[in-house]
């Protein structure tokens, strides 16, 4: 199977990102199933109802979203009407929706996404990420209950996303870190045949802080003093994630490649 994970979308920007290359590479790369990450697409907070629809319609088949999951307040119910919108599983238990389900790809495989929050350096407490993940890898099995698993891993510690991947090898086709809109550069098969790279990246303006236009972090970074809000950076954004091919029996990752497309990252992926 050919899945494609893409990170944080990241204002409109991101979304042009989204909407210009997704459709033409899901067609070019013969993809059966994407994953993108929209927690920022919204003016850089959260993702909203429209916007949601707006990267479904693309050709995301899911789309996970982070610690800003319900920033954006019409998401609240949307979450409950929409069923390819996954929040994380370790949020909060009053939270609406669902942290991981099982979706149809192309020839009816399926395919597991779930999403959990990290814990270490986050600005507030969230459930253990790894219990929740073992419950869940538990109940549906590679090879068993489910063709592919996907966990994408929302945090800001490199090593803890790193710990996830490995308590995952064996068991989930593809770990991939989100959150920091950094890309890194350790795409790789661990042992087990868990495909895995810390993090994606953004669907972004890389001419930024993060993803934010630049006047404002500097101010802050060099004096201490907020003067305005953050807004997103809005030249050409290139599209950042992870490609990875999977065995159709056990589940397990063949072959994975980092993806850049568009913008000022030098270009990559699979062809």
């Amino acid at each position: 199977m050919k899945i494609l994970f893409l990170g944080d979308v990241m204002g409109r920007a991101g979304r042009t990102a989204i909407t210009t290359h997704l459709p033409r590479l899901r067609d070019a790369w013969k993809l059966d199933f994407v994953v993108v990450n929209g927690e920022n697409a919204t003016s850089g907070m959260g993702l909203s109802a429209d916007h949601a629809k707006l990267i479904l319609d693309a050709g995301a088949d899911v789309v996970t979203l982070g610690d800003h999951a319900f920033d954006q307040k019409d998401m609240l119910g949307f979450i409950e009407k929409e069923n390819r919108i996954i929040r994380p599983m370790n949020y909060s238990k009053a939270a609406p929706g669902v942290g991981a389900r099982v979706f149809s790809a192309s020839a009816g495989r399926k395919v597991l996404v779930a999403q959990v929050l990290g814990q270490v350096f986050m600005k507030r407490p969230f459930d253990d990420p790894f219990s929740a993940l073992d419950a869940v890898l538990r109940q549906y099995p590679m090879g068993g209950q489910v063709n592919a698993s996907l966990i994408d891993i929302h945090c800001e510690a490199t090593s803890e996303k790193m710990a996830v991947g490995h308590f995952c090898d064996g068991r989930a086709s593809i770990v991939v870190g989100t959150h920091t809109h950094v890309p890194t550069a350790d795409a790789m098969i661990l042992p087990g045949g868990t495909a895995y790279q810390t993090d994606a990246g953004m669907c972004g303006d890389y001419n930024s802080v993060i993803g934010m236009e630049k006047t404002e972090p500097l101010r802050r970074f060099i004096t201490g003093m907020p003067k305005s809000r953050f807004s997103p950076a809005m030249d050409e954004a290139t599209l950042s994630g992870l490609y990875v091919e999977t065995d159709n029996m056990t589940g397990k990752a063949t072959r994975t490649v980092m993806v850049r497309q568009g913008g000022r990252l030098s270009q990559t992926g699979p062809a």
